[in-house]
């Protein structure tokens, strides 16, 4: 059947509440109004103001009462309404939500998800477009998953709830429409895709990114006789280097390409773990395509410019390729 990224979240989060009742979803406008978005439209008529419960507008307290709840046998699934707003948890994160267990030597847990919605595209502006992925990397005993297709953002979210550490959980706004036939499978977290095979050039993304270099890499074939590989991370953290590394062993040429900012960004530890692991299989330096360093203009014609873009993607693997 075929699904939008929107509804396949939507649905499981209907599935994980009917078959556990100790599920709750946790946000801002999430109840009655239905999500920013609309992912969790008509899960309040279902399940009610004490499971699907909606918050005052203070990203600090919803994250500090989902840990507490966490720690006492249920299973939030919380809602920080944009991206940017993780800068106002990072305390409940780092010093809270992934040490409980490394405190308690492993007799507490905190089986939390944290649904993010991320991404520019939509001419929001500054404060509510950016893709922060790097900065929740340096939080040790977290997870990070960042799907791309619909099938994966349902698998996921499902491996997710079965986690028994803190997960993030980065929906890009842009996908909430794309639609596919959708999978029926297993998705461990921490296991890339391989979406295209080529032979040329490998391009590593995440998330929206993955459509922007699977486009890329078409208009490669079909311009410059240019063939790539393209790897769907799927996770963040752990990161899959078992996957990076058999593909770049094999072809020897890499870019990488995030939303996010590239100074310490996810493209640069990517690149790091490849120089580290595979630094004599490489017959080029590998190279990142990244949103500029300077705040994400609300103007559609400065955001396009500022994101990366197939047309980026394109210049930057014809650069390589000519090295």
């Amino acid at each position: 059947m075929i699904k939008t990224y929107l509804e396949t979240i939507n649905e499981t989060l209907d599935l994980l509440m009917s078959k556990d009742e100790r599920v709750v979803l946790i946000g801002e406008d999430i109840g009655v109004y239905g999500g920013c978005f609309g992912v969790t439209r008509g899960l309040y008529e279902k399940y009610g103001g004490s499971r699907v419960i909606d918050t005052p507008m203070c990203e600090q307290s919803i994250v500090g009462v989902s840990i507490g709840a966490a720690m006492n046998g249920l299973k939030p699934i919380t809602e920080i309404m944009f991206m940017d707003f993780v800068t106002l948890i990072y305390d409940q994160l780092m010093n809270h939500a992934s040490i409980f267990s490394y405190l308690s030597n492993g007799e507490i847990s905190v089986p939390l998800v944290i649904r993010v919605p991320a991404g520019g595209g939509r001419g929001y502006g500054a404060t509510h477009s950016k893709t922060m992925t790097a900065s929740l990397m340096q939080i040790p005993g977290i997870k990070i998953v960042a799907p791309a297709r619909p099938s994966d953002a349902g698998l996921l979210l499902e491996s997710a709830m079965k986690d028994s550490n803190p997960v993030i959980f980065i929906e890009h706004k842009l996908l909430y429409g794309t639609k596919e036939e959708i999978e029926k499978e297993t998705v461990p977290i921490g296991k890339a895709k391989v979406l295209k095979e080529g032979k040329d050039i490998v391009l590593i993304s995440y998330s929206k990114s993955v459509f922007d270099c699977l486009e890329a890499a078409k208009k490669l074939e079909e311009e410059e006789g240019i063939q790539s590989t393209v790897i769907d991370l799927r996770t963040i953290k752990p990161l899959d280097i078992e996957t990076i590394k058999q593909t770049v062993d094999q072809v020897g040429k890499v870019v990488v390409v995030e939303e996010g900012f590239g100074n310490c960004g996810v493209a640069a530890e990517i690149i790091t773990e490849i120089n580290e692991n595979c630094f004599y299989s490489l017959t080029s330096a590998p190279r990142r395509v990244t949103s500029f360093d300077i705040p994400i203009s609300c103007a559609f014609s400065y955001e396009s410019a500022e994101l990366p873009s197939v047309e980026r993607i394109m210049q930057t693997v014809k650069e390589v390729m000519h090295e």
